[in-house]
């Protein structure tokens, strides 16, 4: 291929450009999302894990917070960082199997519309890095396994992208452990293509020891805490997550990619099956395995979706070879593809105001649906859950006014979720609220605190429940939000006086995994 060919041109970085100003103009459109308060709470806790998901994701909180602070801006800088990354190793990938230009320019532009990866670089997540991790060692492992290596090449020049390859699926069993599910797709893929003569060298073990070695000091937390994400697991399996007979879980992957994504995927898909490019047979066993092992666990569609960067990959070059000589059919390829796909983005990122937003789905014929048990709202719950949070700390702070000074001093505020908690801690010192606890994930791990038997703050919950630990409950208050989720609207605020016990043995009940 001539080399000019395999530049990235104009119209990749005009689509590299665009979408990240995107992100740039929208990021503090509506407010901080639920989980980031949670992140941020979790790496002022820093530890080898937390009850449903490994430390990554708290030391980049902890990072950014201790750097350039805890705006929304700031938090969101990380998942910035991830895209341009997943951006250049999308372009790697095409020039390793011989695409040029025009295919690096369909990857991006279908990367772009898609409406999870749109959303899913918008705010700090474990998500943004997860699929960072998973597009480099599908990078890293074509390295390892690059069939043009002369028999000679040296030991250095064949260990190191095993060790790296080691060391970043490290990194992303650090971030989700779903990471292992990606992992062993790569091995099998491996074992059943022609490079499995590979597994004869030490190398790809030593890289196997590498990530065992990263991940020990979680399985050492899990050990220590009684494997508390199995936990998790279980009862948001039962508790929580809608489980989608196989056909809506792949349908739920084309709403995921989004049309043009679903397209240049299912091409990558078909053009790995047929061996174009050779020993892209690995990519495609791994993707299926991935898709395969959530399927069976009944797991939430979008656990598949950091398993898709390398079938665009693929997709694209396919479709540059069959483009290449034709200039028209070319420009118009790239036109359908924005036809389609722009309609989509005030869906993923908040561009229209909520009330616009509303009618736009409204003229659309859309619906508010979700994947969880429970109620929804007048927003998706990917945006609705940016909504309210101040308004709850305002609520809280009202009650927190009217106690008497020398009870203010010892009271501490009980909410049902991490992230009410998270929300408080993070609005609280500006208003002079005191300590939040809860008994939901980590924060129940994190305790109670001292036993100094002053008057709790108890957001939401039954008031007869409350009255079998407490000798006086009564309600001070209510929370208001018209655009967060109706779980979190109108709640109950109550003042409740008199421990019947002390509250270090009650916390065994308040315990809330899921």
């Amino acid at each position: 291929m001539d080399p000019a060919s395999r530049r990235i041109p104009v119209p990749a970085w005009l689509v590299a450009g665009g979408l990240l100003l995107a992100h740039l103009l929208t990021l503090g459109r509506y407010g901080i999302f639920r989980d980031e308060f949670y992140y941020l709470a979790n790496g002022r806790h820093l530890a080898w894990g937390y009850v449903d998901h490994p430390p990554m994701v708290a030391v980049i909180a902890w990072t950014v917070a201790h750097t350039i602070g805890t705006s929304v801006y700031a938090l969101r800088t990380p998942s910035l960082f991830a895209l341009a990354g997943v951006l250049a190793i999308m372009a790697a990938l095409v020039r390793r199997i011989g695409g040029g230009g025009l295919a690096v320019t369909i990857t991006w532009l279908a990367f772009a519309l898609s409406p999870y990866y749109l959303y899913t670089f918008h705010y700090l997540s474990m998500n943004a890095p997860e699929v960072l991790w998973w597009s480099l060692a599908a990078l890293l492992l074509l390295k390892a396994t690059d069939a043009h290596r002369a028999p000679d090449h040296g030991a250095r020049a064949e260990a190191w992208p095993w060790l790296a390859f080691g060391l970043v699926m490290g990194m992303a069993v650090l971030t989700k452990v779903s990471g292992f599910i990606w992992g062993a797709g790569l091995a099998l893929g491996l074992l059943l293509s022609p490079a499995r003569h590979h597994l004869r060298s030490p190398w790809p073990w030593v890289g196997v020891a590498v990530t065992a070695l990263v991940f020990a000091p979680h399985v050492a937390w899990q050990v220590a805490h009684d494997f508390p994400t199995a936990e998790f697991v279980r009862n948001a399996q039962a508790n929580k997550i809608i489980p989608l007979a196989p056909a809506a879980f792949l349908g739920e992957q084309v709403m995921l990619l989004g049309p043009i994504g679903a397209l240049v995927a299912v091409v990558g898909a078909i053009a790995l099956a047929a061996r174009r490019p050779s020993g892209g047979r690995v990519w495609l066993v791994a993707v299926v395995a991935t898709l395969t092992v959530f399927l069976l666990q009944r797991s939430k569609a979008y656990y598949v979706m950091p398993a898709y960067p390398v079938l665009l990959v693929a997709g694209a070059v396919t479709l540059e070879r069959w483009l290449a000589t034709r200039v028209a059919p070319r420009r118009a390829a790239i036109a359908l593809m924005l036809v389609i796909g722009m309609p989509l983005v005030p869906l993923t990122l908040p561009v229209l105001p909520p009330a616009a937003l509303q009618a736009y789905m409204a003229r659309l014929g859309l619906g508010v649906s979700s994947a969880e048990r429970h109620e929804t709202g007048a927003l998706p719950q990917h945006f609705a859950d940016m909504f309210g949070w101040e308004a709850l700390a305002d609520a809280v702070a009202g009650v927190v006014r009217t106690l008497p000074p020398e009870e203010r001093a010892t009271a501490r505020i009980f909410v049902q979720n991490y992230g009410e908690a998270g929300a408080l801690e993070y609005y609280g010192p500006s208003r002079g609220l005191p300590p939040v606890i809860a008994g939901h994930n980590a924060y129940w791990h994190w305790g109670p605190g001292p036993d100094s038997g002053g008057v709790v703050i108890i957001v939401g919950g039954d008031a007869e429940d409350h009255r079998q630990a407490f000798t006086e409950v009564r309600e001070a208050g209510r929370t208001a939000c018209d655009l967060c989720m109706p779980y979190e609207n109108d709640l109950p605020i109550f003042v409740a006086r008199g421990l019947v016990r002390p509250l270090h043995e009650i916390w065994p009940s308040v315990k809330h995994f899921e």
